[in-house]
């Protein structure tokens, strides 16, 4: 995966704020961006860290104002941002089989269509902690919260599993490294969400 027409991070960032504004949809984006670069390295891609991260950032682009178009609108919207054909095709492999047939072909593709839905899952079950927080979370408290079908029931389970055997892990293994991903810039986030405007 090269980088070729790499848009910059803070360009990413504007583009993507253009179309999203919803606390919940920037902090979502802001996470799966922090958890991609943290597998960048852990995939042995550590120098294209920034470009897994953008495309993390950028992945739910068209998602708060095109719901029903999710990941068929994004080209679109990326291309007149400058993005590049690579990043745009990352992108929309994370809507395999939902609503696009782009297969995530790329580890760093697999990685965000494994580990997108799973987040949110993680992150709602930290919420429910004392802490609120993913840095005393363990996979045993995760895995309870995963076999409630009622509990974030918006995340799919089936895209996660079958996310993680696109990597050829087990379950587990990819929720534990997850979870390690989401500590490494939980409190960046945090900090940055903390000091945004609030909306009228």
């Amino acid at each position: 995966m090269s980088a070729a027409n790499h848009i910059s991070r803070a360009a990413a960032w504007e583009l993507f704020t253009r179309y999203n504004k919803d606390p919940f949809h920037l902090q979502h984006s802001l996470t799966v961006e922090g958890v991609m670069k943290w597998y960048a390295g852990e995939l042995g891609f550590g120098d294209k860290a920034e470009f897994w991260g953008i495309v993390g950032l950028l992945h739910d682009i068209d998602f708060e104002n095109y719901p029903n178009e999710h990941c068929l609108k994004a080209p679109e919207l990326l291309r007149d941002g400058g993005v590049g054909e690579d990043m745009i095709r990352a992108v929309c492999s994370h809507g395999y089989d939902l609503t696009v047939d782009i297969r995530p072909e790329h580890q760093m593709e697999k990685a965000l269509y494994a580990v997108d839905e799973l987040t949110g899952l993680i992150w709602a079950a930290a919420l429910m902690r004392p802490s609120k927080s993913v840095q005393d979370m363990e996979v045993k408290s995760v895995k309870k919260k995963y076999k409630a079908a009622n509990f974030a029931a918006g995340c799919s389970r089936e895209v996660i599993e079958k996310g993680a055997a696109m990597l050829g892990w087990e379950l587990d293994a990819l929720i534990e490294k997850t979870i390690l991903a989401m500590r490494s810039c939980e409190a960046e986030i945090n900090a940055f969400m903390e000091q945004l405007p609030a909306r009228s």
